[in-house]
């Protein structure tokens, strides 16, 4: 069994910052990528930022220079740095990982159960 949890999200003041969190357990052999989705209401479900293995990332034009996705392999973790929230940045945020457990032959998508963020005065 593989599980992804995420922590870290709220309501915050437009301008403020969030840092989401995102751990991987279970039975791992490897990761590829991993990465923050969100979803508002309404809306389909949209990348934010992703980040391999060896560090490279991409990020939605939306939230560049605004938002920072950064690893730790050792932990198998994901985080999302977000600072000038503004209110559309509300939403569901999903963890993603791209990876493959012990008993399967290749990679999957695994997701979290989502943690809201609200940016609202």
């Amino acid at each position: 069994q593989v599980q992804l949890v995420e922590s870290g999200g709220g309501l915050v003041q437009p301008g403020g910052s969030l840092r989401l969190s995102c751990a991987a357990s279970g039975s791992i052999a490897s990761i590829n990528a991993m990465g923050w989705y969100r979803q508002a209401p309404g809306k389909q479900r949209e990348l934010v930022a992703t980040i391999t293995g060896s560090g490279s990332t991409n990020y939605a034009e939306s939230v560049k220079g605004r938002f920072a996705i950064s690893r730790d392999n050792a932990k198998n973790a994901v985080y999302l740095q977000m600072n000038s929230l503004k209110p559309e940045d509300t939403a569901v945020y999903y963890c993603n990982a791209y990876l493959r457990a012990f008993w399967a032959l290749g990679p999957s998508d695994y997701w979290g159960q989502g943690t809201q963020v609200t940016v609202s005065s």
